[in-house]
């Protein structure tokens, strides 16, 4: 068994944005699969540039704030309580654009 706690976890940049700060709750071979399980907190404004991965899903729910995520180019709005699952090879980018912190909770699962 572990057990993590967001509120020991040490925030640290997030690999598709330095300014996005993450807490890692689970780190890759964790779990087998899991790519990591983590949480991003991004300000007002910020982005996490398009970018895709080969051989990965990744889920978020956002937990707090309003932003954008574009999938291939279509872009669809985000509140608290959405979920959203991309798939292997999709290009995808979010954007906060709201006044308060976007918050994702996120994992990746590897083929």
């Amino acid at each position: 068994m572990k057990i993590s706690s967001l509120e020991k976890i040490k925030e640290v940049a997030s690999s598709h944005s330095p300014k996005i700060k993450e807490k890692v709750l689970i780190e890759k071979g964790g779990v087998p699969h899991l790519a990591s399980f983590s949480q991003a907190s991004f300000k007002p404004g910020q982005i996490a540039s398009e970018h895709k991965h080969e051989d990965t899903w990744e889920v978020y729910l956002v937990e707090a704030g309003t932003g954008l995520v574009k999938v291939n180019g279509k872009v669809n709005q985000l509140k608290k309580g959405d979920c959203v699952v991309i798939e292997p090879n999709e290009a995808h980018e979010f954007i906060n654009t709201g006044s308060e912190d976007l918050i994702l909770t996120y994992f990746g699962i590897e083929k």
